[in-house]
């Protein structure tokens, strides 16, 4: 099921040629409207014009996650701030969201993006689509939103929480289509089965899920418990949100919104590309964004790009799910968290340097993490820490920041095991 037809069956050819003067053009832009790139692009001596072919892209810098929060607010922006009409940013304290604008044309751009994720995991004008992701500044609510008002489907904008009110409103609004993280659905999937909710009472076909690593058995699970066909999509806020990349139905890899995306695999270490096939750093350069293009911006996602053709018929490459980090960010319940980040607060809170150790386990279908600090000074010792106030104060601070729900346990000092020396600072049980 197709979209845009004639754009996600391009002839490469043809998709090659859109994309090399898509990509002049952007350069172009970026070198007369963002320092911080013209700094950049002299730094290495290349200029737009340079750029001939896509075999050039690998003479052009690449831009990190620390590059475009240090220029936090509006400083990798290339149009004036009159004509960004939507500010988004990625999950984190205001000191290091990354923050990311969008034109009227990005919107409408974005809109068809989403639009061609979600046609291509089985929803139409005739369906009714919930969504369970928040509506905030995180991009994932407002992009599928938009894409699934595109189509012209019916779109109840649930958010997330109340899971008993959630399948109220899918038994009695007719849901077709659940947009939600992997694990959302799983809870769902577990509540209507201790409920003993029979699947012949929700309407439900298809899920399309995303924001979050999961795996094959966690499908198969969610598929035989709602009756539906589950998808995985990709995306990301500092190159758009939802839309750079989905499956099909055929779920035999994530189509690249090629037209829109140039797409590279690097080896991490080397910074090389990779041969197709081969699992490496993605790598992503914005085609068409207006108020916040992106140049070989590094996802930190490791994935493959797949050889074979798709026999759904789109001629855009195809990525393999994600399969993990390059970095030490975690994904819990979709949200994107750094154990530096949590330690920085901890030491904001108590004051000091102080140990710490993040446990994260999946219980049924959603994760659960235990921040354990070691008593280490200020706030963290003699009577303070006995009282049950300060786990919660500790709590309570992380969810505000983080925004995820953690659990807070104080332990004697030494307290955690060592190894030279040396705390490991995240114990990941999760089978994902």
């Amino acid at each position: 099921m197709y979209w845009e037809p004639d754009k996600e069956c391009l002839d490469r050819e043809e998709l090659e040629q859109l994309q090399i003067e898509r990509l002049q053009s952007t350069l172009t832009r970026v070198y007369a409207h963002v320092p911080f790139y013209r700094k950049k692009f002299d730094f290495v001596g290349v200029l737009p014009e340079d750029i001939e072919s896509l075999s050039d892209l690998a003479r052009l810098p690449f831009t990190t996650k620390d590059e475009v929060r240090g220029n936090y607010p509006y400083g990798m922006f290339a149009v004036p701030l009159r004509e960004v009409v939507r500010i988004h940013a990625t999950s984190g304290t205001v000191e290091t969201a990354a923050v990311v604008g969008y034109t009227r044309n990005d919107i409408k751009t974005w809109s068809n993006l989403a639009a061609r994720l979600l046609a291509a995991g089985g929803v139409t004008k005739d369906d009714v689509v919930q969504i369970c992701f928040a509506y905030g500044l995180s991009t994932g609510g407002f992009g599928l939103h938009y894409g699934a008002e595109r189509i012209g489907a019916s779109v109840i904008p649930a958010s997330i929480g109340n899971t008993a009110r959630q399948i109220k409103i899918m038994k009695d609004f007719k849901t077709t289509a659940l947009v939600s993280t992997p694990s959302y659905a799983m809870l769902v999937a577990d509540t209507i089965r201790e409920k003993g909710v029979p699947v012949s009472a929700l309407s439900l076909k298809y899920g399309l899920f995303g924001a979050e690593p999961w795996s094959e058995e966690m499908r198969r699970q969610i598929q035989d418990t709602l009756g539906i066909v589950a998808t995985d999509n990709y995306g990301l806020s500092e190159v758009l949100g939802p839309g750079v990349s989905g499956e099909c139905l055929e779920r035999k890899g994530l189509h690249i919104n090629e037209d829109h995306f140039l797409a590279e695999v690097i080896d991490p270490e080397t910074l090389r590309p990779v041969p197709a096939g081969q699992m490496g750093e993605l790598v992503i350069t914005t085609l068409t964004r207006e108020a916040f293009p992106m140049i070989r911006f590094r996802t930190r996602d490791l994935t493959c790009i797949l050889p074979e053709s798709c026999p759904c018929g789109r001629t855009g490459r195809r990525m393999s799910r994600v399969a993990g980090r390059t970095d030490d960010m975690l994904v819990i319940k979709g949200a994107h968290v750094f154990p530096s980040h949590i330690g920085a607060l901890l030491q904001e809170i108590g004051g000091g340097e102080l140990c710490y150790q993040i446990v994260i386990d999946r219980r049924g279908a959603m994760d659960e993490v235990t921040v354990l600090v070691e008593a280490d000074g200020g706030a963290f010792t003699g009577q303070e820490r006995r009282q049950a106030g300060l786990a919660d104060a500790i709590r309570k601070k992380l969810a505000h920041e983080l925004g995820v729900t953690v659990d807070v346990k104080v332990v004697e000092k030494e307290a955690l095991s060592r190894v030279e020396g040396k705390v490991k600072p995240v114990v990941d049980h999760r089978k994902l």
